[in-house]
């Protein structure tokens, strides 16, 4: 209903000014990607059934994997999914062959621009290469081996024109050994990408298995790693092992894009991670799922402890 805010009366008329009815902030487009392989299929089944049952807000959900298990995941496909080949996503010169290594039962990249990429590599460019290229103005980023165990709603990562962004500051004051040495060389390799001279790396915390992006963010940055290599950026990142995309966007964020309002930062952890450790059994999977936090709204168990898929379904009640 309009509101009156004044009338003003004249000889031969009467004019009332009537408070015009807000339009609402048309909602930001989001779409959840997840880059996987068929090792992960299973586990990216159990993903797709939790986000038809409990997630709302999104346009799509897209599926990245290599060319090879297209068909596979094809069974995953729906009205609000779909199968993305990487052959569409990735340069004709990154390819992958088996691994001589593991006697063929793994997958290396290679290319002329830098050493042998392992999948987890290859699929940190792709949702890099989908970000960019996405009609939708937010992804939420979603690791194929998490199971959302509570409503969920995207436009929540909304607040206005700005998107929530996942820092922790000081993270890497927690960690030591291996653990601290490698996200050490991860922020140094994104500050040598964006072009940061100083300081050479930061112990904030990027990483998580849900995390949204602003896809014009990534346009962005992107741009920023061209002009600073003077290359394609595909071809910047094929040339190390040392990257994480969370890292990259992040320092990006907080130190070359700057306060323009496009993001909000939150500590809020979607998702609570057990990331390494033997299997979990039935009773741990159940306790473990029933300890999330008020805010999280998802539960991610690394795929390589070996954890039975079959106990994650039940313990999030999608048996």
């Amino acid at each position: 209903m309009m509101r009156a805010l004044a009338t003003f009366r004249f000889p031969e008329t009467t004019l009332t000014l009537v408070a015009a009815k807000p339009h609402p902030r048309p909602a930001r487009r989001t779409a959840i990607v997840t880059s996987s392989y068929r090792g992960d299929f299973e586990r990216c089944r159990l993903l797709c059934e939790s986000i038809d049952a409990r997630v709302d807000g999104i346009t799509r959900h897209l599926i990245l994997v290599e060319q090879a298990d297209v068909a596979l995941f094809r069974q995953l496909a729906g009205p609000r999914r779909e199968i993305v080949s990487e052959r569409d996503l990735l340069p004709f010169w990154l390819r992958p062959f088996p691994d001589p290594l593991t006697f063929g039962r793994r997958r290396v990249w290679l290319s002329p621009k830098g050493p042998p990429l392992r999948g987890w590599h290859v699929q940190q460019i792709r949702r890099i290469a989908m970000a960019a290229r996405m009609e939708e103005e937010t992804m939420i980023s979603c690791d194929s081996d998490v199971v959302f165990v509570k409503p969920f709603d995207a436009g929540d990562l909304q607040a206005g024109a700005a998107t929530e962004f996942y820092r922790i500051p000081h993270a890497l004051a927690s960690m030591d050994g291996a653990a601290l040495a490698e996200h050490r060389a991860w922020s140094r390799k994104a500050g040598e990408l964006l072009g940061i001279e100083a300081p050479l790396e930061t112990d904030a915390g990027y990483i998580a298995t849900v995390i949204a992006w602003r896809t014009d963010t990534v346009r962005d940055m992107i741009g920023r790693i061209e002009e600073v290599g003077g290359r394609s950026w595909t071809a910047c990142l094929s040339a190390t092992r040392s990257l994480s995309e969370c890292t990259l966007y992040g320092r990006f964020v907080d130190e070359v894009e700057g306060e323009t309002g496009r993001h909000r930062r939150s500590e809020r952890r979607l998702c609570r991670t057990y990331w390494n450790g033997d299997a979990l059994t039935g009773a741990e999977l159940a306790d473990f799922t029933a300890g999330v936090g008020p805010e999280q709204v998802a539960v991610g168990i690394q795929s390589f402890t070996g954890t039975d898929p079959f106990l994650i379904r039940r313990a999030a009640r999608l048996a």
